[in-house]
């Protein structure tokens, strides 16, 4: 009888949790409540049934590989931003290939003047929703009118049986200004950290994980501002190189605003939790410009009013959690 002299290493159990900032996910009606006329077929994007159908095929093929160089299965978690509607919500989970995932999502309205919302894509045989709600973001611009940007997702769930609060963002933009609007992003800092210290309150040892599109670098204040205190860990903060890497670029800069953050507790290797095992930028190159000026970059949809066709602005995000058995 023959032995090995080494144990065969058991399959590691990974998950894989995403966010993907779609870059202005609208159907092609008017709402007369948004500002959403640009993304019609007579508006200024020309946003017609064919160019929808047409970014919808390359968003759900996007999302059903990240992850995909170190896990065979679609992700189970996926936090999206730039979404109009449940109607594109569900558009999107009904195209080849996540049509025949068995996705729910959660979404709510949220009082953005472009009528761009946030949500939550999660795998039902995995993850069961226990609660979820928007929380207000409640800012005034410096001219003491109320700045009407996206509410904060939170969704209280169960991930194979363990309890998980999850936080999805899109903190208010730079569009006036990195400075001057940081006021803005260090106040959605203290929204969820609030939320999270009423969270703790009532529960021991909770495991958090706070994505989003935060308009900043992992090495903001505001990002700093969130992490304080909490027991956060942003694994982004490696994959981070102004010059080399990141989800978005502007201006020959890379900048990793799309960031997944979780609790010390994902560093539990007790049976039946989640444990951290990796970290990465979903930049596959068919997501990239492949020829030109911009090589390399994020194969967008649109460059101001230029149709291009791409997929997305910006790179998805995504970490890998082992199930411990």
């Amino acid at each position: 009888m023959r032995f090995s002299l080494f144990k065969k290493k058991k399959n590691k159990q990974l998950y894989t949790v995403a966010f993907y900032n779609l870059e202005n996910l609208f159907d092609t009606r008017d709402d007369d409540y948004t500002l959403d006329d640009d993304f019609t077929p007579g508006g200024f994007k020309k946003w017609t049934p064919k160019r929808y159908e047409r970014k919808l095929a390359k968003l759900a093929r996007t999302i059903y590989a990240i992850g995909r160089d170190n896990n065979p299965h679609a992700p189970i978690l996926v936090g999206v931003a730039e979404v109009e509607n449940s109607t594109v919500l569900n558009d999107l989970l009904n195209t080849k290939p996540l049509e025949h995932v068995d996705y729910g999502f959660v979404h709510y309205q949220s009082p953005d003047e472009r009528g761009i919302d946030t949500a939550l894509i999660y795998h039902r045989k995995y993850f069961k929703v226990i609660s979820s709600e928007p929380i207000p973001l409640l800012i005034d611009n410096t001219d003491g009118a109320r700045d009407t940007t996206r509410d904060i997702l939170y969704v209280h769930g169960a991930l194979n049986g363990e309890e998980v609060h999850l936080f999805v963002n899109h903190w208010p933009s730079r569009r006036d200004g990195g400075q001057l609007t940081e006021y803005k992003r260090l106040k959605a800092a203290e929204v969820v950290k609030q939320k999270m210290l009423a969270i703790a309150a009532l529960n021991q040892d909770p495991n958090y994980i706070v994505m989003g599109d935060f308009n900043d670098d992992p090495s903001s204040l505001s990002i700093q501002t969130l992490i304080e205190g909490t027991g956060l860990y942003n694994p982004m903060e490696k994959l981070h190189s102004p010059k080399e890497r990141g989800s978005s670029h502007y201006k020959r800069n890379w900048s990793l605003f799309d960031q997944i953050i979780l609790s010390h507790s994902f560093f539990n290797y007790k049976k039946g939790s989640h444990s951290f095992d990796k970290a990465n930028i979903y930049d596959d190159r068919s997501l990239k410009e492949f020829a030109g000026k911009y090589k390399g970059n994020p194969y967008r949809t649109y460059a101001g009013k230029k149709y291009l066709g791409g997929y997305s602005d910006h790179f998805p995000v995504y970490i890998l959690l082992k199930y411990n058995v």
